[in-house]
């Protein structure tokens, strides 16, 4: 599975932006997909994830509300929608894939990753 993640961007505080993350390689089913995002020297942690059957999602607190994924099952692409963001949003985003069926929120439970993509939140 090859993940290619776009939209990153410099913005200012309050403003939005729109991530998307296409997949290759393999149709996608039974999995769930999810964005995580990194600052130096700070762990990878999860942002949101989705599964790709019926109506699964997750959002970390800090972002419950202010972003939105979804997810296009023919197109194979899935986007995070972020609105209202905070100068504390600025991350490297990374997609990932996980191949089971069921949200997971540690980097490690996820099998392939896109490359990163910069998101800047000016104050």
């Amino acid at each position: 599975v090859q993940l290619q993640a776009s939209g990153g961007g410099l913005v200012q505080a309050g403003g939005s932006l729109r991530l998307s993350c296409a997949a290759s390689g393999r149709r996608l089913s039974s999995v769930v997909m999810g964005w995580f995002r990194q600052t130096p020297g700070k762990e990878r942690e999860i942002v949101a994830a989705i599964t790709w059957v019926g109506d699964g999602t997750y959002y970390a607190d800090s972002v419950k509300g202010r972003f939105t994924i979804t997810r296009d099952n023919a197109k194979d692409t899935m986007t995070l929608q972020m609105n209202s963001l905070k100068v504390e949003d600025t991350a490297v985003y990374y997609c990932a894939f996980r191949g089971v069926p069921s949200i997971a929120f540690r980097p490690l439970d996820y099998n392939y990753w896109g490359q990163g993509t910069q998101v800047t939140v000016s104050s």
